[in-house]
């Protein structure tokens, strides 16, 4: 047991340090020697942990997207909270954690650019790591509906709607290199409070 949970302790450690060097280098120019070095151990160990590059910055964006899982759940359980805040609330935290690694979001934008070089589409990629964001978001519309809090709408319409703050703020971000997005959170409340049943 002990081996398994010091395992995961350095995979861990691995992964915090290979964001750091993804987010320096950018994801083509990040090696696994880079990654290596900067977690203290060899490439050959490294190995044992991940079989490339790919699968690291895979698994890095999932562990910082667990975190914000967490927030959300919680958001979610909030029996205070009426629909629209909750949704509002889910936004707002998903904003302030692309603010906060906007060089990720960099990073991201090209993995996902160089992705059509290997034959793979980046719709699908996206939608897949984005599913269950959307899923959420479509539970909570769903719910906020059945609570009489919400105007009756096609459950895609409203969360393609409310993924669409999600896609502005990267774009804002990452493409415009806005400083914050004070204004694009504005537009968020006014927007979830359309959805509101009047």
């Amino acid at each position: 047991m002990a081996i398994a949970v010091e395992h995961d302790k350095r995979r861990k450690k691995i992964l915090e340090k290979a964001l750091a060097v993804f987010m320096e280098d950018g994801f083509e120019n990040a090696t696994f020697q880079k990654i290596a070095d900067r977690s203290g151990i060899t490439r050959t160990i490294l190995y044992l942990y991940f079989k490339n590059k790919r699968e690291i910055f895979t698994y890095s964006i999932k562990q910082l997207l667990l975190s914000v899982e967490e927030n959300i759940n919680t958001i979610r359980k909030d029996k205070s909270l009426k629909s629209v805040e909750k949704i509002t609330s889910v936004l707002l935290i998903i904003i302030k954690l692309f603010e906060k690694n906007r060089q990720l979001l960099a990073v991201v934008l090209d993995y996902l650019l160089l992705l059509p070089k290997s034959d793979v589409n980046p719709e699908e990629r996206v939608r897949r790591r984005t599913g269950r964001l959307r899923h959420f978001l479509s539970s909570l519309v769903i719910e906020g509906i059945k609570a009489g809090e919400l105007k009756k709408i096609k459950i895609k319409s409203a969360h393609d709607y409310l993924y669409s703050f999600v896609e502005a703020a990267i774009f804002q971000l990452v493409v415009l290199k806005r400083k914050n997005l004070d204004e694009l959170k504005e537009v968020i409340v006014l927007g979830v409070k359309q959805l509101e049943a009047i």
